[in-house]
């Protein structure tokens, strides 16, 4: 839809323009310098501009139409078609940066609306704590491997992997003190999905290392892994999280993201989902409908 608008105010634009040139040129002609052919040429210009205006207008207004109906079903129909779709789930949540909008949001899909239940959530500080994370490593039993930058992407997917697996997390524990910004729900038990939320811009060196290998490590437990972010944003993490295996969402603060990380959660078809170009899977994933026990039939 924006871009259509766009079209279309660049097309009134440029008939404002031609309208002005003719005005001129009339003008002009009357002193002699245009022609009848000249100025009739403009005329027919406009003419094919004023009609190709019209009918930008009309997609314009039948696009808003249809997106006003789809939005109105998506209201009606969204407590249905979530309720109890996430039913005896668990989910994980990570978070780069601090708890925000987007955090409660999903937490309100998972939890409230769609019955599945928080297995973890936890916020990682950045920019990365680097030396502090290093002397804790170098000060620990059995972590040797993960010292020296060069090692900062398997560092953070292990981690990953450890958050989306649960049971003993010996990682965590050691550098929750430097690396945990904020924590809630400490289930041990296993997610069988994860959330992945960026609060933060875009991190650069030793932190956008440790971070790519953390992405990557809770998306590779073969779990739904999914990115979200809200419609608004000042730089998008989507590309980010496609670069490393997650699905995505865009729009997480409408009801179509919503019923579209529910529906990915559940176990629909992995993709980019949204109404962004990075959306390359559709608005939504296939709807399938639920079996008749976690429908509560």
């Amino acid at each position: 839809m924006f871009d259509l608008r766009y079209h279309v105010t660049s097309l009134a634009a440029v008939f404002l323009a031609l309208v002005v040139g003719i005005l001129i040129g009339v003008g002009i002609s009357g002193r002699g310098f245009v022609d009848d052919v000249e100025r009739d040429r403009l005329n027919d210009d406009i003419a094919e501009l004023r009609d190709a205006l019209d009918a930008a207008s009309e997609r314009e207004d039948e696009l808003e139409r249809r997106q006003k109906a789809a939005q109105e079903f998506v209201e009606g129909s969204y407590p249905v078609l979530v309720e109890n779709r996430l039913a005896g789930k668990r989910v994980a949540i990570l978070v780069v940066g601090s708890f925000d909008a987007t955090l409660e949001a999903v937490t309100e899909v998972v939890g409230e609306e769609s019955g599945g239940r928080l297995a973890r959530v936890r916020a990682v500080r950045v920019p990365l704590p680097v030396e502090e994370v290093q002397r804790i490593l170098k000060t620990r039993d059995g972590f040797g491997g993960y010292v020296g930058d060069d090692e900062l992407g398997n560092l953070g997917r292990d981690l990953g992997r450890e958050l989306v697996g649960g049971g003993e997390t010996p990682l965590w524990d050691a550098l929750a003190p430097e690396l945990v910004e904020q924590r809630a729900f400490e289930s041990t038990q296993e997610a069988d999905a994860v959330v992945v939320v960026r609060s933060v811009e875009p991190q650069q060196a030793e932190t956008a290392r440790f971070l790519a290998g953390l992405y990557s490590g809770v998306a590779s437990l073969g779990k739904p892994a999914v990115g979200v972010e809200q419609s608004r944003v000042v730089q998008s993490a989507i590309p980010v999280f496609q670069e490393h295996s997650l699905s995505t969402v865009d729009g997480i603060d409408t009801l179509v993201g919503r019923l579209a990380l529910v529906l990915l959660l559940g176990g629909a078809k992995a993709g980019d989902y949204g109404v962004r170009d990075t959306a390359g899977s559709g608005i939504l994933p296939p709807i399938e409908p639920l079996p008749a026990s976690a429908a509560g039939g």
